[in-house]
């Protein structure tokens, strides 16, 4: 028996009850690492590997922090909140992406992400921050603005060169892809994920600490008004940072403690990883009980006569 089939655990499952009658199911793995990378606990097989899709957000604007692009062009914490952020397109976020390339003298049309459909501008695409903060490396580091979406353009190896430095791994192992808004985004084990998180919420390294302020001050500009990440850093008033990714991601880091937990739901349901997150977070002490009520309510009561509700629980290792 291989050593990952050793190490898996049974799986957690999200329903979705009808009137209490059980209609849908969800099937979802889980873990926590510390910021060493030490598995403590899961659900499923930690070592089982994903993309990581935009939970990878905060660890691309790396890029930003360790070079002076920040102090360059007098960039604030609200600019690098929504580099990090997967944002709803609202006039207020899309100025703020807008402010980052006017201060870095970065015409809008530079952006290479889509413009969302019904829309007018890629400045109201979900990825626009990450996507001004790579054009404003490229611009302090005098990179060319046309191809910084290329896998060889010096920003994207200074991206994953910042994650394997986390990670301890050579960038060259990463399986990379191209994810939707055309960025290259990496595959790997879900323990690499919350081990990630749990670095960014450790305290430990001053380019991830200006990040994670950033993120917990500045919620709103990480997701928006009502979305999960936003509604969970706000109510747990900066003890929590919290990053979705599409297809079922989500990370979330326990800030202070190191510790990280990276939620993948096999068929890649939004629904279900809210529950999921909810759920663990309640069973891990890291929510109040008042705080847990307003997010259960807000995000596992889908109407009147359907609700959510998770089996399982995480195991020891």
């Amino acid at each position: 028996m291989s050593r990952s089939l050793r190490n898996t655990t049974p799986e957690l499952e999200v329903q979705l009850l009808r009137e209490g009658i059980l209609e849908s199911t969800h099937k979802v793995t889980a873990v926590i690492t510390d910021h060493r990378g030490r598995l403590l606990s899961q659900a499923g097989n930690g070592e089982m590997s994903t993309f990581i899709r935009s939970a990878l957000k905060p660890f691309q604007a790396l890029a930003v922090t360790s070079t002076g692009t920040l102090e360059r062009f007098g960039l604030s914490d609200r600019d690098l909140a929504i580099m990090c952020g997967s944002h709803q397109g609202t006039v207020e976020q899309s100025r703020q992406v807008f402010h980052i390339l006017w201060r870095c003298d970065i015409d809008p049309t530079a952006l290479q992400c889509p413009t969302p459909k019904g829309q007018d501008s890629p400045l109201q695409h979900n990825c626009s921050g990450k996507h001004a903060g790579m054009l404003a490396v490229s611009q302090q580091r005098y990179f060319p603005l046309e191809t910084y979406l290329h896998r060889s353009h010096p920003v994207q190896k200074l991206i994953i060169s910042k994650v394997s430095e986390l990670l301890g791994m050579p960038a060259e192992e990463f399986i990379r892809a191209r994810d939707d808004c055309g960025a290259p985004t990496y595959s790997m084990p879900m323990i690499q994920m919350a081990r990630l998180y749990a670095q960014l919420a450790s305290g430990d390294n001053l380019d991830l600490e200006r990040i994670l302020r950033a993120m917990t001050h500045h919620p709103r500009m990480v997701a928006g008004e009502g979305a999960f990440d936003t509604e969970l850093m706000r109510l747990t008033e900066g003890e929590l940072v919290s990053k979705s990714g599409a297809e079922g991601i989500q990370c979330i880091g326990r800030v202070g403690q190191g510790l990280g937990l990276a939620i993948k739901v096999r068929d890649g349901a939004k629904r279900a990883k809210y529950a999921i997150a909810i759920h663990l977070l309640r069973q891990l002490g890291w929510l109040t009980p008042p705080v847990a009520e307003v997010l259960a309510d807000q995000f596992m009561k889908i109407d009147d006569h359907k609700r959510l509700e998770v089996v399982g629980e995480l195991t020891m290792v």
